[in-house]
């Protein structure tokens, strides 16, 4: 079995920062791209951030210069800092992540359960 946890959510006041943090457990092999995704009230979840192992990264042009992903191989946890805060950020924020479970498997995509942010004005 393969775990995906987050954490880090929580309130913040508008320009304020958050960490998020997402560790993959269990099962694996390797770990290819990891990305950060958000689902507000009555939306679409969306891309937020994704990062290939190799430490490419791409953002959704929302959140770009304001929020950095990142990611500690060794430790299979990818990271979302988040700078600037806006009430529009308000959303569940889900990590997921493509993985490998044996060498000779297939990849397959985990999600996390998500952790809520919530941006006051």
């Amino acid at each position: 079995q393969v775990y995906l946890v987050e954490s880090g959510g929580g309130l913040v006041q508008a320009g304020g920062s958050l960490r998020l943090s997402c560790a993959a457990s269990g099962s694996i092999f390797s770990v290819n791209g990891m990305a950060w995704y958000r689902q507000a009230p009555g939306k679409q979840r969306e891309l937020v951030a994704g990062i290939a192992s190799g430490g490419t990264t791409n953002y959704a042009d929302s959140v770009n210069g304001r929020f950095t992903i990142s990611r500690d191989n060794a430790k299979n946890t990818v990271y979302l800092s988040m700078n600037s805060l806006k009430p529009e950020d308000t959303a569940v924020y889900y990590c997921n992540a493509e993985i490998r479970r044996t060498l000779y498997s297939g990849t397959m995509i985990y999600w996390g359960k998500g952790t809520l942010v919530t941006v006051s004005s």
